[in-house]
């Protein structure tokens, strides 16, 4: 495994890398503002195609993206759960910055707790594109805030077609979760129903035709799949191939690969009317697999990582991402360089020619794609969850091939919360399954990566008044 390396000074290598992005970057402006269609999927494992390692998965089109663009093997979610995570994505900002610590609640108990979702001052991707000329559509998930001023169309989206909570049933379109049993489907601000429809194949067909109405213009569509997030509904097709498969698996499997039937659709759709050149597509999973009940405590496969979705331990944050842009990102190529979902804003900004108003924490990932030895664009990576208090926060830091996590947790397949020390300190190049604390043998790396979040955190409350 690669380890996260500091800057070093300029050398002639660096210089030569600048040269080929300055020519990559041309190209992508020869394309005239390419399209940009992200992918993000919900709950999927970290190894959860057969490009990152499984065995029992059927997975063509992720691994069609992997084999026709680039891959990484230390990308990191920006965080463990959801709405941070979407924050994130959308920001270019780690979720605390973008102003969302923690997941949105539902709109009935958000005025009890005074938590209405990302703010609406936060400069969203969507508003970035579509200063540049950009026609923007969300298709998929929202969870990012139930206001008006906090939904889609008032963050950037011209369109949006989906669900503003945190998941549905795929038939029924209903939230069932938390609060009142609510349908959930909308077109933009005007609920919409298509009872007994799977809304994966909903979800094909309208960008489906986004993609066609805007041809001619360029366009992006942010595709977030609620799947595999519980419930797991993949279609009869895909129950009775993965019939032999032990529960949970089997259903998660189902789901995995209808999603992954959905996609492959979309880029077929995409070569069909000749796009697939000027067309940048971007796969991530927002974090690791659920082991909640609905998920029947599991499904999902993080390998050899530790942790799983709400852990800041491997298994919850380091994610299956590809991008592919034929003729710019080379293809059929892997990098092990550490990554992290911000970097996606600075790089799409990088290639679609658009301008980033903000101070970001992303950066542009073009370097790293361009040449598998430049440095990673990152010396330090920083994560925290639940509130601007890291008392009662988890929360991690990583410097080269040391990780510190604070409050760590740890859900198990039964539901029962395993007890861990309250400083978990790792290297992961010696430990990359986290299973050995080195914080009581190495207290000089433990203070050192302490003063890093403290430093950090403090900068961040800071500028967000907390």
């Amino acid at each position: 495994m690669k380890s996260i390396k500091k800057p070093q000074t300029v050398n002639l290598n660096v210089v030569f890398l600048f040269f080929c992005y300055l020519c990559t970057f041309t190209q992508a402006q020869q394309k005239d503002r390419p399209n940009v269609i992200i992918i993000l999927t919900d709950d999927q494992g970290s190894i959860d195609t057969n490009t990152y390692g499984s065995t029992d998965l059927y997975t063509p089109n992720m691994d069609r993206l992997a084999k026709e663009g680039t891959r990484f093997t230390q990308f990191y979610a920006a965080a463990p759960v959801c709405s941070p995570s979407r924050a994130a994505l959308l920001s270019g900002k780690t979720n605390l910055r973008a102003g969302l610590e923690g997941n949105v609640p539902v709109p009935e108990y958000a005025d009890i707790d005074k938590k209405y979702g990302m703010p609406t001052d936060q400069v969203t991707m969507a508003e970035m594109l579509k200063d540049n000329g950009y026609y923007t559509a969300l298709i998929g998930k929202w969870h990012l805030g139930h206001r008006k001023e906090n939904l889609p169309n008032a963050q950037g989206f011209d369109y949006f077609f989906g669900h503003q909570r945190g998941c549905i049933d795929n038939y029924s379109h209903t939230f069932y979760w938390d609060g009142p049993n609510k349908h959930d489907l909308y077109r933009n601000n005007e609920e919409v129903y298509y009872p007994g429809e799977h809304f994966s194949d909903l979800m094909v067909e309208e960008v489906k035709q986004i993609i066609n109405n805007k041809k001619e213009d360029p366009f992006f569509i942010y595709w977030a799949f609620n799947a595999p997030h519980y419930p797991y509904q993949g279609t009869p097709k895909w129950m009775d191939y993965y019939k032999d498969l032990p529960t949970p698996r089997k259903e998660y499997a189902a789901f995995i690969s209808n999603t992954d039937e959905k996609i492959g659709s979309v880029l077929d759709y995409i070569d069909q009317l000749g796009l697939a050149d000027d067309t940048i597509v971007i796969f991530q999973s927002d974090h690791g697999h659920s082991l909640e009940e609905r998920a029947f405590w599991g499904g999902g496969n993080a390998g050899l990582y530790r942790g799983s979705k709400f852990s800041m331990f491997e298994g919850g944050i380091r994610v299956p991402a590809i991008i592919r842009f034929p003729g710019v990102v080379p293809a059929d190529q892997v990098r092990d360089q550490a990554c992290i979902e911000m970097d996606w804003f600075s790089t799409i900004a990088a290639l679609t020619g658009s301008k980033v108003t903000e101070k970001v924490d992303g950066k542009s990932l073009m370097p790293v794609i361009l040449d598998d030895k430049a440095l990673s664009q990152h010396g330090v990576f920083y994560w925290q969850v639940g509130e601007y208090n890291d008392q009662n926060s988890q929360w991690a830091v990583r410097s080269g091939p040391w990780k510190l996590i604070g409050n760590a947790n740890e859900p198990s397949s039964n539901g029962k919360k395993n007890n861990i020390e309250k400083l978990f300190l790792v290297n992961l190049d010696q430990d990359i399954e986290e299973q050995n604390n080195l914080a009581a043998s190495n207290s000089q790396k433990l203070y050192e990566l302490l003063e890093l979040h403290r430093s950090w955190l403090k900068s961040v409350r800071l500028e967000m008044n907390e």
